[in-house]
């Protein structure tokens, strides 16, 4: 495997591993180093960049690359530790895994994706704010119960400015999404569906860029609510989920069980799975499935939501 015209990145939160044209290379992960990393590879004109997502660290380098006018891929880590299994490549090290990125780029071809609008990242910062002040809220209800009587004052105290901040972060998410007419008028059609409130379509537009621009099954894949067969030889496993972006579907999850209790095309729809001897768990992703999916359809045709479209087939 030849891998010239790849190359991948190992990326750290100070240093930039890279393999290009066959060897190593090491660039710091900052301005500087990015500045060299960008005439670097315009010089060696790649074919693909790949890049794993590592919680951030990335994003400086792939839309440094990506204004530079780069093909860059910035790929589920997941993804590349189960191609490098396949390959019995067990062993680790940021110059390993740099020219593993290249091989994983040669071999899968992942597609470059456009990079998120400096409005995207705002909306995506604001909502992981969110999320983690929810989370601390609810850290701190649980902490109640259990403190002594003399720390319960400033554990309640601290609830009551969390949810001061929440309720700022909320009215500045939806200022956010009415400041700009694309992300305005897909809120309005995204939030015509029964259990999508303005949370989940936040979190859709933020972190699920794809949504209308895949096919169904796509879709169901990279949330993680498709189901994949464990079949061998004569023996057919139970089909399971897994995979996909956990935060879109914790919040997907909610909505479905909104539209689940209070729409009757979803009513019928689950109780239907139920009847034919389906678990609730797995009537409740079937549910999720279809909610997504139609969804999906929705963006992609510019149409709101409507019983038909929905539950036709």
């Amino acid at each position: 495997m030849d891998s010239l015209g790849y190359v991948g990145i190992d990326v750290s939160k100070n240093t930039l591993v890279v393999f290009v044209s066959g060897h190593v290379v090491e660039k710091t992960n900052d301005d500087s180093g990015i500045s060299e990393l960008v005439a670097l590879l315009r010089e060696s004109s790649p074919t693909l960049i790949v890049l794993e997502a590592t919680g951030g660290y990335e994003m400086l380098a792939a839309m440094a690359l990506g204004a530079a006018g780069l093909p860059v891929a910035v790929v589920n880590p997941r993804q590349v530790r189960d191609f490098a299994k396949a390959m019995g490549r067990l062993a680790k090290g940021d110059r390993i895994d740099a020219e593993l990125l290249a091989r994983f780029g040669e071999a899968v071809r992942p597609e470059p994706r456009a990079l998120p609008t400096e409005e995207a990242r705002l909306l995506t910062a604001e909502l992981n704010r969110r999320r983690q002040i929810v989370e601390m809220l609810t850290a701190e209800k649980n902490r109640l119960a259990k403190a002594h009587p003399a720390m319960k004052k400033r554990v309640e105290a601290h609830m009551a400015w969390l949810g001061k901040e929440l309720k700022k972060l909320d009215k500045e998410l939806h200022q956010t999404i009415r400041k700009s007419p694309l992300w305005r008028e897909r809120d309005d059609l995204l939030r015509s569906a029964p259990g999508v409130g303005p949370v989940l379509s936040t979190v859709l537009m933020a972190e699920l860029p794809e949504l209308g621009s895949l096919n169904r099954k796509q879709i169901a894949a990279l949330v993680g609510v498709a189901p994949f067969a464990r079949d061998s030889g004569k023996y057919r496993g139970p089909r399971t989920c897994w995979g996909g972006r956990a935060s879109v579907r914790a919040v997907l999850y909610m909505g479905t069980l909104a539209a689940v209790r209070s729409d009757a095309g979803f009513i019928k729809y689950y109780e239907a799975l139920l009847q034919r001897g389906k678990a609730k768990k797995v009537a409740i992703t079937a549910c999720m499935r279809k909610l997504i999916t139609v969804l999906n359809a929705m963006v992609k045709s510019h149409a709101r939501w409507s019983p038909e479209l929905a539950f036709s087939s």
